[in-house]
């Protein structure tokens, strides 16, 4: 999989799978997909550019820690069932804002907040676990 085409291909593969996973995220919240789905395809982006690039370059072109992503999605997820507790309404009941841009409105909930957490949950864990199966096997490869 070290091929000169596929390591020149798999940035714009990745970007493309990382554009699609917001969409079926953000359209899933009213329709069928959401978080789990657009984690997982995000998270598959992620191993894509693994196998071109390898672990370490990976790792510096993410940027972040994939653990910490996953941790902000839990702290996401539970402050967006939280917010309900200021309304005096049980946990996790949603909550819908609308903001007005012009003549366009602008419809935000709990309930894609928590799509959005578990979004991150799903890609953080996923991209960790990963890169740690990945790594194991390039110190094989040695």
């Amino acid at each position: 999989m070290n091929t000169l085409i596929f390591r020149t291909i798999a940035p714009l593969i990745v970007s493309i799978m990382l554009v699609f996973s917001l969409y079926i995220c953000l359209r899933g919240h009213n329709e069928p997909g959401g978080g789990f789905i657009g984690g997982l395809i995000a998270a598959a982006s992620i191993q894509v550019l693994g196998l071109a690039l390898g672990v370490p370059d990976t790792r510096k072109a993410m940027r972040f820690d994939p653990l910490v992503v996953a941790g902000g999605g839990v702290l996401l997820a539970a402050m967006s069932g939280l917010l309900s507790a200021f309304t005096g309404s049980p946990f996790m009941t949603s909550i819908w804002a609308y903001l007005n841009f012009g003549e366009t409105t602008v419809p935000l909930s709990t309930p894609m907040f928590f799509d959005l957490g578990v979004y991150l949950v799903v890609f953080g864990a996923l991209t960790a676990v990963g890169l740690a199966l990945a790594s194991d096997r390039d110190e094989e490869d040695l």
